[in-house]
């Protein structure tokens, strides 16, 4: 069976990997039709950091170490990458985290259908970051879905399903990693069935159900504290690494790494952004905002120009705090 991987970031490399491990090499999973990868498909090098090296994609770097071919195509919508998949004449396109939108032409190319791997229970969270807004959100569960790819935003037919549970302590990165794994066994599975001949079932999706997950923007890691403590402790989760959780201490950005919704010790008429310093008996002074509701402690931040550090150690280097923090 011929088959098509599209997909760019390290989630989409691990799910590959999966599947080349699987089915490829002496000690493959042997099934009625043999797993041919045809090519990669993956969006084309970035430049990355201060000097802007021009940088391969984690799936580019996986496909070429295996030695499989890989098209870069800036617009695979255009005529010359579709017709360059045309001539690959694939019998599955199999694709995660791809970052383009595949037009009808394409999809309609293989006659197996083209497959989606999408990091939430659809119909709810499509969309561009399921990830990251199901924490936000303060979702308790997430998962995996498997789906027939059509002209619309994550809308096809639902073929499988994985929920997996989101814990208080979870991150973006270390939800990614859980639904990675459940998303790469999934799809390696999935494709066994299809290696072997077996026909998958689909089910259509509630559309009155479904609700969006949207590319993130830097303004939305912004933190309201009028709302609780657990809604900005989901934020500073959620939005770990880009665009962080922030607020501003006396005009300057001040990112919030690390933290936990707390009630607050202080008595008196505090209000949302009040900041709260509280030494416990014994333990090292600790950075508390208040909240509409609770308050939120304050482990590691990162003040706008400094690099990271723990509060204790930012709180015994200021000599003083404003008694608020502000919006922009």
């Amino acid at each position: 069976m011929r088959i098509v991987y599209m997909g760019t970031p390290q989630i989409a490399a691990d799910v590959l990997k999966k599947l080349l491990d699987r089915f490829t090499g002496p000690d493959r999973e042997i099934t009625k039709e043999p797993f041919e990868l045809a090519a990669v498909v993956t969006q084309p090098d970035k430049p990355v950091g201060r000097r802007q090296v021009l940088t391969p994609s984690p799936v580019k770097t996986l496909a070429l170490q295996y030695g499989y071919p890989v098209l870069q195509p800036k617009r695979i919508k255009r005529p010359i990458p579709t017709q360059k998949l045309k001539d690959l004449k694939p019998d599955l396109i199999l694709v995660t985290a791809y970052g383009q939108i595949l037009s009808e032409e394409i999809l309609e190319i293989p006659r197996l259908g083209c497959i989606n791997v999408h990091t939430s229970l659809l119909p709810a969270l499509r969309g561009a970051a399921p990830i990251q807004w199901s924490i936000v959100r303060g979702m308790k569960e997430t998962g995996v879905t498997l789906m027939y790819m059509d002209k619309g935003m994550d809308t096809g037919d639902i073929i499988v399903q994985q929920s997996v549970p989101i814990t208080k302590e979870d991150t973006a990165s270390s939800l990614t990693a859980k639904l990675t794994r459940s998303g790469a066994l999934l799809l390696s599975d999935l494709t066994a069935d299809l290696l072997n001949g077996k026909t998958l079932p689909r089910r259509r999706q509630d559309p009155s159900l479904a609700t969006m997950a949207p590319i993130i923007q830097k303004e939305d890691g912004e933190i309201d504290w009028d709302k609780d403590a657990f809604a900005a402790d989901c934020k500073v989760r959620g939005f770990e690494g880009w665009p962080g959780a922030y607020t501003y201490l006396d005009g300057a950005k001040l990112t919030i790494l690390e933290s936990l919704p707390v009630k607050t010790q202080e008595q008196g008429p505090y209000k949302a952004g009040d900041i709260l310093q509280e030494y416990p008996e014994g333990k090292h002074p600790q950075l508390v905002i208040k909240c509409s509701q609770g308050a939120l402690k304050i482990v590691r931040l990162q003040l706008q120009g400094k690099k990271p550090m723990a509060a204790d150690a930012f709180l015994r280097g200021v000599r003083s705090l404003p008694d608020h923090v502000t919006h922009s």
